[in-house]
């Protein structure tokens, strides 16, 4: 019989159709022998990234190996150049690829997914970099473009320690908000524009979202209301351990509340009405803010709030209290307290304030930084007190809406607070009685116009809005730099005088035309002081001298300066242009 044989077959053939568990004997990348032998075909995935038109694998260097991906988003991970190579030329077991076969299998469905992904190769790092400087709406709209995008806007999430978001007037507002702070779980600050209602829903999803929240700051619109209660708000910060900062605004509904917390150092608090009660026990306080609506039948007991604030608060250093309830009592009830650190004192619209408040004030807190009395009835002799007391450590003096206050007041006030740095003192020289209360006309000391002189080598600030019954203005401050002549109707433009060279804003609002020329025309021109050439006039409680400017003769003097200083200086500097703010 005879027997038929198959005709042989290659090695390589053998291989491919029958092959081994335990592996092949040949190389699976050139088919040469493994023993003795070192693969210089080995794959690269860059090569072949390279060239994404053909599939080939390229001839590389010994050292460069191909890695698998080991994220799922498309970022290419290689694998560093200090892994252990076997004599054989694969990969150690224990690194991120194991064999050359794995590699092989996988190599194709690996690019297919890179040539997919819509970052078209974009690191991670570059596309997070670009993520970031995106508003949260946008982070949310690029989160649903593919995978990877989402995942790196997870991350921006992840990471994020202060957001600012806008919440818009929708049915479900809530679920808009724990969608969002779902995301977050390693935010300290947020701040939140609410549009619609906020109620204690809200802020008990903001409790379980925010584990580590160090500041909340809800601003609210005018077509939105703040429905929380005093109990709920008392009990949030009393859970919240990290809090901080709490500024919250339209809190007519709060009535009464009890703040227990160990960490919060800022408190603002606007729209308050009809405060039954209101305790503090915050030991680390360093800052209130206290806004009263100015309503009617409003039956909040400042006197006892303001006790309570002093002596619970040991620690604080800034009180902002605006209210028309402000009377010598309240004030009396907080300088009573123990508050040596206390740096700013602000209180606002209290009309009841005279100059025993401010007696009580200059001799409990002598450190002051900033005091701001603004709307209310003190006269010059408490600008005296102020002067006499601190005069080492005010630098921002705020009399606004002051009408007890004359001239020889504020002049006074600069010329014996030599660190004063900001100055406001709108509406407070009027020239008649039409803008006066009932109660303000029977106390009123101002004549119909005055004249201001100002001499101050640091003030930078100098705001005389609304000074109606100002006649004439001299200004020689150096280092001034923001002018307010807002609304002053009866400046005489041939009886102002500005000698301040670092002028940058000068606000101009509804005042005529002639004067608006008049400034323009001091601030465009840069004019040298005119000390020597200047009558010399005492003050009304003969305590210094101050330069009085002679009106008829400034045309003059301005000719003679120009002409010296032309002389003298060969190299003119360049200064600063003014800005000047009029109406359209």
């Amino acid at each position: 019989m005879e027997r038929y044989s198959r005709p042989p077959m290659a090695a390589s053939s053998l291989t491919i159709a029958k092959s081994k568990k335990r592996g092949s004997y040949n190389c699976r990348l050139c088919g040469l022998p493994k023993k003795g032998h070192k693969c210089l075909a080995q794959i690269s995935l860059l090569s072949i990234v390279s060239t994404p038109s053909s599939f080939a694998p390229s001839l590389l260097k010994k050292d460069s190996v191909a890695a698998r991906r080991q994220v799922t988003f498309g970022e290419v991970t290689l694998m560093n150049n200090d892994k252990k190579i076997d004599s054989e030329g694969d990969f150690n077991p224990h690194g991120l690829v194991t064999f050359a076969d794995e590699l092989e299998n996988d190599l194709i469905h690996d690019l297919e997914e890179d040539f997919d992904d819509p970052n078209g190769g974009l690191p991670t790092n570059c596309l997070r970099k670009i993520f970031e400087k995106l508003p949260p709406a946008g982070v949310l709209s690029a989160g649903g473009v593919c995978k990877s995008w989402r995942e790196a806007s997870l991350r921006i999430w992840r990471d994020a320690e202060e957001l600012r978001i806008k919440v818009p007037k929708k049915k479900r507002p809530m679920e808009f908000i724990g969608s969002v702070l779902q995301k977050c779980p390693e935010l300290l600050r947020l701040s939140l524009f609410m549009e619609s209602d906020f109620d204690a829903t809200m802020l008990a999803c903001i409790a379980f979202s925010c584990f580590e929240l160090q500041t909340l700051d809800i601003s609210m619109s005018p077509s939105s209301i703040n429905r929380i209660t005093g109990d709920e708000l008392s009990l949030f910060v009393s859970e919240e351990r990290s809090l901080t900062t709490l500024k919250l605004e339209g809190c007519s509904n709060l009535r009464g509340f009890d703040f227990t917390s160990s960490s919060l150092e800022t408190i603002w608090l606007y729209d308050l009405h009809s405060i039954s009660q209101m305790i503090f026990s915050c030991p680390n306080l360093r800052e209130i803010a206290l806004d009263f609506c100015c309503q009617e039948k409003d039956t909040t007991d400042l006197t006892s709030i303001m006790a309570n604030i002093g002596w619970c608060c040991p620690k604080l250093q800034n009180i902002h209290i605006a209210s028309t309830l402000l009377s010598n009592s309240a004030v009396k009830a907080l300088s009573s307290a123990n508050l040596r650190e206390l740096r700013m004192l602000s209180l606002l619209f209290g009309s009841n304030i005279t100059d025993v408040s401010v007696a009580a004030i200059t001799s409990s807190f002598p450190n002051l930084e900033l005091l701001d009395l603004s709307g209310s009835s003190i006269t010059d002799s408490g600008i005296a007190m102020i002067c006499h007391i601190l005069s080492k450590t005010l630098s921002k003096l705020l009399l606004a809406l002051c009408h007890n206050i004359t001239s020889s007041g504020i002049q006074f006030a600069t010329g014996q607070l030599p660190s004063l740095e900001l100055l406001d003192c709108g509406k407070t020289l009027l020239c008649d009685h039409s803008e006066r209360s009932s109660e303000e006309k029977i106390y009123v000391l101002s004549p119909v116009y005055q004249k201001l002189f100002i001499k101050h080598s640091k003030l930078k600030k100098l705001s005389l809005w609304g000074c109606s019954g100002l006649d004439s203005l001299y200004i020689d401050c150096s280092s001034l730099i923001d002018l307010n002549l807002n609304s002053c109707e009866n400046l005489h433009p041939e009886r102002l005088r500005l000698q301040c060279p670092n002028l940058e804003i000068v606000d101009a609002s509804n005042c005529n035309d002639i004067l608006i020329k008049a400034i323009r025309n001091q601030v465009d021109n840069d004019i040298s002081p005119l000390e020597d050439h200047i009558s010399r006039k005492r003050m009304p409680d003969n305590s210094k001298r101050v330069g009085v400017p002679c009106y008829n003769a400034l045309p003059c003097l301005c000719l003679c300066v120009r002409t010296y200083v032309d002389k003298e200086c060969t190299r003119p500097t360049k200064r600063r242009r003014c800005q000047l703010l009029v109406d359209l």
